[in-house]
C-alpha cells in the first residue's frame, strides 16, 4: 500500500536561503492495507512533514513515496484514494457556510452525475458510519458543532471517496477524553474495510492503544520501529525508553528510563531482527 523509501526533506532557511535544515532524513517504512501504523515522536521530529509529503502538500527532496506502487502525484485522481484529517478541525471549515458543505464539494468534484436523492442517502450513511446522528449535525454551522463532531464529519467526507489510505495527523489532540476514544475506536473500525491508516501522534498511550506497528522518530530519523507490543514492551533505543518513561502512571512514581549500557544496534549486528528495527544509539550513549 504505502511505502516510503529513504525519504529526505531539506528546507532552505535564512534571509537568502543560504542555510539548510534537514527535517526528515532517509526515512523508510510501509503501511499495509487494513493496518494502523503509529508515527510517534516529540514536536519537531518530522512527523507532520512526512504526512504532508505523503499527501503531496510538500515536495520530497530525495527518496520516493508510493501508494500501490505509484508515486505521489497530487491531483483529483490521487486524492480520491488518499486523504488527510488534521489536528485542528475548526480550521478546515469556512464559518460562513454550513459544515456539511464539505460533502457538497465532494459531489461537485467527484460525483456530479449522482442524483440528489442518492447523494443525500450516501451522505447520511457516511455520517452514521462515523457514529453521528445526521439530524443533529447536517445543516449546522461549524460554531454549532463540537470539535469531535467536526472531526468525525471530516472522516465521513473521506469515506465518501474510494479511500485506500488515511493520514490522521494529531486528530485527537484538541478533543476531550470521551470524544477522543470515540474517534480512535472509529479509526480501528475502519480497518475492517481494508483501509490503511497512518496515525501521526506524540501521545504514546494512544499510539499503543490503536496501532499494530509503531515507528518512532527523533530529529527526522527513524530510531526504532516494529510491532507495537515489541516496541513498547521491549524498547531497544534510549530515546524510546525515555519517551515511555515520561508517560504518567497512576499510583506509581515517575522514574528515569532504564539505562542502556551498550548500543543494541551493534549488539545485534545491525538491528534487533527483521520486524523490530533499532537504529544506532552510540551518540546517545556517549
Amino acid at each position: 500500500m504505502l511505502r516510503l523509501d529513504n525519504v529526505t526533506k531539506v528546507y532552505k532557511v535564512g534571509t537568502f536561503g543560504g542555510k539548510t535544515v534537514t527535517a526528515v532524513d532517509r526515512v523508510s517504512f510501509d503501511v499495509r492495507p487494513g493496518e494502523v501504523v503509529s508515527l510517534i515522536g516529540e514536536s519537531g521530529s518530522g512527523k507532520s512533514t512526512i504526512g504532508r509529503m505523503i499527501l503531496g502538500l510538500t515536495p520530497v527532496t530525495s527518496g520516493s513515496i508510493t501508494v500501490d506502487g505509484v508515486p505521489v502525484k497530487p491531483g483529483k485522481d490521487y486524492y480520491r484514494g488518499v486523504q488527510g484529517v488534521f489536528q485542528d478541525p475548526f480550521s478546515c471549515y469556512n464559518p460562513v457556510f454550513k459544515a456539511d458543505r464539505v460533502f457538497r464539494m465532494i459531489k461537485e468534484t467527484y460525483y456530479p452525475s449522482v442524483p440528489e436523492p442518492e447523494w443525500a442517502e450516501r451522505v447520511r450513511a457516511a455520517v452514521q458510519d462515523v457514529r453521528l446522528n445526521p439530524g443533529e449535525v447536517l445543516g449546522k454551522y461549524p460554531h454549532q458543532l463540537s470539535g469531535g463532531q467536526l472531526q468525525r464529519l471530516l472522516i465521513a467526507r473521506a469515506l465518501l471517496l474510494d479511500l485506500k489510505l488515511l493520514i490522521a495527523d494529531e486528530i485527537t489532540s484538541m478533543l476531550d477524553a470521551s470524544t477522543r476514544i470515540d474517534v480512535l475506536n472509529l479509526l480501528a473500525d475502519l480497518k475492517t474495510r481494508g483501509l490503511a491508516v497512518l496515525y501521526v501522534t506524540h501521545d504514546l498511550s494512544l499510539g499503543n492503544y490503536l496501532a499494530e506497528r509503531t515507528v518512532v522518530l527523533r530529529r527526522g530519523t527513524v530510531v526504532e520501529m516494529g510491532p507495537t507490543g515489541a516496541v513498547f514492551g521491549d524498547p531497544l533505543h534510549p530515546y524510546t525508553r525515555e519517551l515511555i518513561a515520561a508517560v504518567p502512571r497512576l499510583h506509581a512514581p515517575w522514574e528515569d528510563a532504564p539505562p542502556t549500557g551498550t548500543c543494541r544496534y551493534h549488539e545485534t549486528g545491525g538491528a534487533a531482527d527483521q520486524e523490530h528495527f533499532v537504529a544506532c544509539a552510540c551518540g546517545e550513549l556517549a
